[in-house]
């Protein structure tokens, strides 16, 4: 079992920088990647960024590669999204998410804990 809280998100303008924790609880965190996905209104939630258990490999949307940054913290049971130059189109609830696979999951259905997510909004 693996419980997880997000925090971090608000209002920001346009080119601004947001960074969303996450803060896992259980002994397993070192055994499942995390990731963090999002859900804008009328859409479905999609994938932006995972990090492997050991957080040697990361894979990004191509929506947000280069703007993105997934890292954790396996001694703090945190994983982090540094997210810079954001635009107005990132506007959305942003979810925490661990996954027992063994592949890096890059769809909702391959992730089995989740957070209850947090509201990142981008003003133009």
């Amino acid at each position: 079992q693996v419980q997880l809280v997000e925090s971090g998100g608000g209002l920001v303008q346009a080119g601004g920088s947001l960074r969303l924790s996450c803060a896992a609880s259980g002994r397993t965190f070192s055994s499942v990647a995390m990731g963090w996905l999002r859900q804008a209104p009328g859409k479905e939630r999609e994938f932006v960024a995972v990090i492997s258990r050991s957080g040697t490999s990361t894979y990004y949307a191509d929506s947000v590669k280069g703007r993105f940054t997934i890292s954790r913290d396996n001694a703090k049971n945190t994983v982090h999204l540094q997210m810079n130059s954001l635009k107005p189109e990132d506007t959305a609830v942003y979810y925490c998410a661990a996954s027992q696979t063994i592949v890096l999951p890059t769809t909702p259905d391959r992730y089995r804990y989740w957070g209850q997510g947090t509201q990142v909004t981008v003003s133009s």
